[in-house]
């Protein structure tokens, strides 16, 4: 794999690397994405043609190893791609399709166009009795119009004549089959697939998912675009997929050029009455392939004027690249949908597309370039409030109970049951209990308020979210007159390695630093929120509830007594972490090299992780990552508990030791905490940040999808984490941090009513320009000074050295 600035490319043909190229190489736009394969091949070991609309869930039941399983699952839809093709000379019979696996590839190249959202395929068939055909095609799913995407063929013989054969088809025949470790689960989530035609060039498919019976219907037109007429065109519908067969004679002189425009609707889209219909009447009025590639094109360019990173190096082309991910994954059209953050994007099937917390890692960064898309996200959250509330009822607590995992509705989609692939056995799942899931979305609805200044939102379904969650977390601690505190009792902390004690009879454990500090963040934070609502706000929304006002002091008892351990001058993981044993870690690691899920090592060993001092990834070094230096030490004075820059350096080389990085979150992590408290570290785990995806340092998961989460994370950590950005208090806060390996950038945000507020750092000095408005100028705080920078201004601050 090579790369420049703004194209990434893979030559030659590696059966083995495929899917890896495949995910890295999806394209999508918000509203469906489609996975890089080869239009000729469909799905098997070697290529995955995935597509996935968006919020598009379907539920199955399974029996597996006599455990009665139902999982909801992001739907692979029906392939758009598929485009196969087979030659003859003069007479002779046709030879078979052509393919990487029937015939030799001379040459095969992919093209990754980020400035233009395009990808190129080049390659060059030999075929015995023919010769060479020459196949370059570039294909996009379209920016500006959500439900197109197009494909565009061209064939080239070399020293020979004859006719070549093209079929381009619309299959129904799909099945969710991009995990390997979830083959035992039934799979079939597409039914009812129906075709036809369209004269004269386009063929039809519609279908339903089997129960939550979201209707998908797909229409794609094919022609030949070159002088040659084809001597024959033929749509032929069949039982599950739809053809468009084309006869086209072909010479050395004579390319043949094929477009395919397709267009996807489903019956979860606004505004139509008949997705089959609207699918139908989109691609028969739609433009030719070089009129949609340069609307296409042109909606790019805009998104990159908004939002793209000036980092030299190869550290700013990879942060383009996760850039690019993060926004076919989550563009404005998402501001549209009812969806939240997919954990693995729209890229594949990992995690049966599930959302978890890792909006905790994407949504700092949108909520300055694309607050209507933050907006949109939290709203998935709040539709699915009265869902948490009933949660919280079912295990007799007050509040709002969000779920780890969540799909189409808010129910808790967590498997209780998994499967461990390096021993075989199925396990008792308890991922359940990582109820922090709420703090990260408190985190959210206060991160977007402050850099929107969007006090309608905060006043509304911001303060409902919060006030909830706050009062799951009130009713969740419990007080121990023998501490005089508060304490939180059988969760699981972001470790996700610990979920009991050892030998304990009951999972869950007992006051996670992690948890217990947001929970009293998330209390703090809304209590603030209802001193400062008028007064018939705070009285509505205490009605609308069901609030009493009684329960307010012990909010503030529980925000201000909530138990944090410590052990050894250091924060513990938990309360009892210092009573496990130590691993030898070195042993381990020669003994099996990797040690990333040091959880399954250890239970095919026969032994448990519980009884370790072993983390995941990072846990309470999470709260590095959250909050910066100032308002963490405030959080700990708040709780009565002293936190100087001795004890958290001690903190940070306490778990650095002890963690296996099984999570792409934690190397990212690891590199912003890194920065700031031991900064001749920070950039091996930074480079590996960078690197997670694009080099599957996980062994094979990035096949499976991309990793959201990571992705935005490093742009973050440019964004907030390099710049100390804060806004809180209706200003920038700004402690910047001297890291040697990214010591100049520059990007834009957009604050408040700012559009384009320009950051940039180099030799010394960080400048500030605030666009040309009517807006209010804007309040810059650095540790040192403060700053008023109108409208029209740039202002130049020379840096302290280090």
């Amino acid at each position: 794999m090579s790369e420049s600035e703004w194209t990434w490319e893979w030559t030659g043909y590696n059966p083995s690397g495929e899917q890896l190229r495949e995910s890295l190489c999806t394209l999508g736009n918000g509203y469906f994405a489609t996975r890089g394969a080869l239009p000729e091949c469909r799905a098997g070991l070697v290529h995955y043609p995935g597509t996935y609309a968006a919020g598009c869930y379907n539920r199955l039941e399974s029996s597996v190893a006599g455990r009665h399983v139902v999982s909801e699952d992001l739907v692979n839809l029906p392939n758009w791609l598929l485009l196969r093709f087979r030659l003859r000379r003069a007479e002779e019979d046709w030879g078979p399709w052509l393919s990487p696996h029937t015939h030799a590839l001379l040459d095969h190249r992919h093209t990754l166009d980020l400035r233009r959202a395009t990808l190129t395929r080049a390659s060059r068939h030999r075929t015995d009795g023919t010769g060479v055909l020459g196949v370059e095609q570039i294909r996009l799913v379209h920016m500006l119009d959500p439900h197109l995407a197009a494909l565009r063929t061209l064939f080239t013989a070399e020293n020979w004549s004859g006719e070549i054969e093209i079929e381009s088809c619309l299959d129904g025949e799909v099945i969710n089959g991009n995990v390997h470790r979830y083959r035992t689960l039934d799979r079939r989530h597409v039914t009812h697939v129906r075709t036809g035609t369209h004269e004269p060039q386009t063929v039809w498919l519609s279908c339903r998912t089997s129960t939550s019976d979201i209707a998908v219907a797909l229409a794609a037109r094919t022609r030949v675009v070159t002088d040659g007429v084809p001597t024959s065109s033929e749509l032929r519908p069949a039982r599950r997929r739809a053809v468009h067969r084309l006869v086209v004679p072909i010479s050395p002189d004579r390319p043949v050029a094929v477009e395919k425009i397709v267009a996807l609707h489903t019956s979860r889209d606004t505004a139509i009455s008949d997705p089959l219909g609207e699918a139908i009447d989109r691609v028969t009025t739609a433009g030719d392939f070089p009129a949609l590639l340069e609307s296409h094109a042109a909606a790019w360019e805009r998104l990159w004027r908004r939002t793209d990173m000036q980092v030299p190096g190869e550290a700013g082309r990879i942060l383009r690249f996760h850039l690019f991910h993060v926004l076919q994954t989550l563009s404005p059209h998402t501001a549209d949908l009812d969806v939240g953050v997919p954990a693995r994007g729209l890229h594949g099937e990992a995690y049966r597309g599930h959302v978890f917390w890792d909006e905790l890692f994407v949504l700092p960064y949108l909520s300055l370039h694309f607050p209507d898309v933050s907006r949109a996200l939290l709203n998935y959250r709040y539709r699915r409030l009265p869902r948490a509330h009933r949660a919280a009822r079912a295990n007799g607590r007050t509040g709002a109970m969000y779920p780890w995992q969540s799909g189409s509705d808010g129910r808790e989609e967590s498997q209780e049951w998994h499967l461990n692939p390096a021993s075989g056995r199925w396990l008792p799942d308890h991922s359940r209990l990582q109820h922090h899931v709420g703090s990260a979305i408190a985190y959210n609805v206060w991160q977007y308020c402050e850099a929107t200044g969007d006090t309608e939102y905060l006043h509304t379904r911001g303060a409902e979210m919060l006030l909830q969650i706050s009062r799951f977390w009130a009713d969740l601690a419990d007080f121990d007159p023998g501490l005089g505190r508060y304490r939180i009792r059988g969760v699981v902390g972001p470790d996700e390695y610990h979920d009991s004690y050892p030998g304990g009879e009951q999972p869950g454990l007992d006051d996670n630093a992690y948890t217990n500090v947001t929970a009293a963040w998330v209390l703090a934070r809304t209590l603030e929120l209802l001193r400062r609502l008028p007064v018939w706000r705070r009285e509505e929304l205490l009605r609308r509830t069901g609030l009493d006002a009684d329960e307010l002091p012990e909010w503030e008892e529980v925000s201000r007594r909530l138990r944090v351990p410590f052990h050894q001058g250091v924060i513990s993981q938990f309360a009892g972490y210092d009573d496990l044993t130590e691993l030898d870690w070195d042993t381990y690691r020669k003994r099996y090299g990797t040690i990333r899920r040091l959880d399954r090592i250890l239970e095919a060993e026969g032994d448990t992780v519980n009884r370790y001092k072993a983390s995941k990834q990072a846990d309470v070094l999470m709260l590095g990552y959250l909050f910066s230096p100032a308002e963490l030490r405030a959080l700990f004075r708040r709780l009565g508990y002293g936190l100087d820059d001795d004890v958290w350096r001690r903190t940070v080389d306490y778990y650095l030791r002890r963690t296996s990085h099984g999570s792409t979150l934690s190397e990212l992590v690891h590199g912003l905490v890194l920065a700031r408290a031991r900064r001749a570290d920070a950039w091996q785990y930074v480079h590996e940040a960078l690197e997670a995806d694009i080099a599957d340092i996980q062994g094979g998961t990035t096949g499976e999808g991309i990793h959201l989460g990571a992705m935005a994370g490093t742009l973050d950590l440019v964004q907030r984490g390099l710049t100390g950005l804060e806004t809180r208090e209706d200003a920038l806060w700004l402690d910047p941090v001297p890291l040697p390996a990214l010591s100049e950038y520059g990007f834009t945000l957009r604050y408040r009513g700012h559009w384009g507020v320009g950051v940039r750092r180099r030799s010394g000095h960080l400048e500030i320009a605030v666009p040309d408005s009517e807006e209010s100028p804007i309040r810059v705080v650095l540790a040192d000074r403060a700053v008023t920078i109108a409208p029209g201004e740039t202002c130049t601050l020379v840096l302290p050295e280090t």
